[in-house]
């Protein structure tokens, strides 16, 4: 019967007593990727995101997060006023601009 119950043997140390080193050093591990797969890139994107809102002026063809491609035409310190057609202006959020596009997009649409 020794296949299914384990024989209890003597040992050095109380049953079930072990030692929490291993389970710190996984928790770290697993911290550790998290942080490298997942926190850091993500943080990045953001810096990259803030520094190309930031850097958005008057003249520069943007994308919207709406898909809409547009010219800039007046920017203030949290809104933008996107010129979309002729005569037809809207103001967005900086944060709502996706990417600032090269010159000429907006004339080969």
């Amino acid at each position: 019967m020794d296949f299914l119950i384990s024989s209890a043997w003597a040992q050095g140390t109380p049953a079930g007593a072990q030692s929490p080193i291993p389970s710190f050093v996984l928790m770290g591990v697993l911290f550790a990727a998290f942080w490298f797969l997942l926190i850091r890139p993500q943080q990045k994107r953001q810096k990259q995101h803030r520094e190309l809102v930031a850097g958005v002026k008057s003249g520069d063809e943007v994308l919207t997060a709406g898909g809409m491609i547009g010219i800039v035409r007046d920017t203030t310190e949290q809104f933008v006023t996107v010129e979309f057609a002729d005569n037809v202006h809207l103001k967005v959020q900086r944060h709502s601009i996706s990417a600032v596009l090269p010159k000429g997009t907006v004339d080969a649409a």
